[in-house]
């Protein structure tokens, strides 16, 4: 008989999770909305704690670990037999708005190897986990970019009531922690706070959270096609998708999610006129997008001060001198459409924008905070565009 590795689950804050704990049978949050009182579908009172940590533990456990033990073999770069892994726990990490995410710690003689188990149990999340992990699978192999989380494996189980949990186990980026806006105590200025839950939370300084956007507008750039017109789209700050680690003070920034890959543009004609023009419209979503939050990650949407406006060009443009060069243009694309921007009126570009905007579903409580914010967003990007000084200089 094969000797299996123990299995312990927690939740929140690493409290045990054990079928004895009266939380084992109380309904799961399907969102981080659920806390405020909001019920979000049908399944709120039919998936309990105990049933996800159910649903986690067999999943890893089909065909007697073999995923697990395929993967592990992967980050160890060495074989792994079932019976050199000594322990596995499930920590519960967030009720994030799409997933609930798990940190999945091994042992394996001795050496840990962390991994994360995403976990859709809204009707949400579960149309979209399958979508998702193709998305990441394809990105990671078309782009040479790492800022994306590898994929291992995915599959659905069912709870003892018959009721379907979409799961897929993917790569966890040790140390990095989610982000976002918050009211300063001090000054109740709006500030980036990081939720790191073993040092505790931390404010970025303004540098840093200048170096935050830039690098996010990099990432998302990095990922843009320049051959499709896609991007990685939808993405939110307010549901996490950005994570970032301090190191030595400075930001390291990773992306955990592409739930979406497409194109703003009908035009697929690839002229350069054509290109350019595609490039703007992701531009100017990119800045709009980038301004966007909600309080603590569960509060109003916020608005993120002009600075951040500056830095995503600047990241924008680091990532489109990363591109491989375009044989339809005499010189590097991001010089190319440094001057096809500045031919673009104020006026033009606003609309533009809220022709953008208005793609938006209208219900979405984004949609008016970006139409009140628009014209001066606007007048934001051209002070920028139009300054003398303003270079694509990615040293700057």
């Amino acid at each position: 008989m094969k000797s299996l590795p123990k299995i312990t689950c927690f939740l929140l804050q690493q409290k045990p999770a054990k079928k004895e704990n009266a939380l084992w049978n109380q309904p799961i949050p399907l969102s981080r909305h659920s806390f405020k009182g909001t019920p979000t579908d049908e399944a709120d009172d039919r998936l309990s704690y105990g049933d996800y940590f159910s649903a986690a533990r067999d999943f890893l456990q089909s065909n007697e670990f073999q995923l697990l033990t395929d993967t592990l073999s992967k980050r160890a770069n060495r074989q792994v037999e079932l019976k050199a892994i000594e322990e596995i726990q499930i920590h519960l990490e967030k009720h994030g708005e799409f997933y609930h995410p798990s940190r999945i710690e091994t042992v394996v003689e001795g050496l840990k190897i962390p991994l994360v188990l995403n976990i859709a149990l809204s009707k949400t999340g579960r149309d979209g986990i399958r979508k998702e992990f193709e998305i990441l699978k394809t990105l990671n192999t078309r782009f040479g970019c790492t800022y994306l989380p590898e994929v291992y494996g995915r599959g659905d189980i069912y709870t003892k009531d018959d009721f379907k949990v979409g799961l897929f186990l993917g790569e966890w980026f040790e140390g990095y922690h989610e982000f976002h806006i918050s009211l300063n105590d001090s000054d109740r200025k709006k500030t980036i706070l990081v939720w790191d839950p073993v040092h505790g939370t931390i404010f970025l300084t303004s540098e840093q959270t200048r170096q935050l956007y830039r690098q996010a507008a990099l990432i998302l750039t990095c990922y843009y096609d320049l051959e499709t017109f896609e991007q990685i789209l939808p993405w939110s700050h307010a549901a996490g998708d950005f994570v970032l680690k301090l190191v030595d003070g400075r930001i390291e920034l990773r992306l955990v999610s592409a739930r979406g890959y497409i194109s703003l543009i009908k035009n697929k004609d690839r002229d350069p006129r054509s290109i350019l023009e595609a490039l703007l419209v992701f531009l100017l979503n990119l800045t709009i997008r980038m301004r966007l939050d909600r309080i603590d990650g569960i509060g109003d949407v916020v608005w993120s001060d002009d600075f951040a406006v500056e830095e995503t060009i600047n990241g924008f443009f680091q990532g489109l001198a990363l591109k491989p060069p375009i044989t339809l243009f005499g010189d590097p694309l991001d010089v190319c459409f440094k001057g096809y921007l500045s031919f673009w009126t104020e006026q033009e570009l606003y609309d533009l924008a809220e022709t953008i905007v208005n793609l938006y579903n209208p219900g979405s409580p984004d949609v008016p905070v970006m139409k009140k914010n628009l014209k001066e967003h606007i007048k934001v990007l051209c002070l920028v565009k139009n300054d003398p000084g303003f270079s694509t200089d990615t040293g700057r």
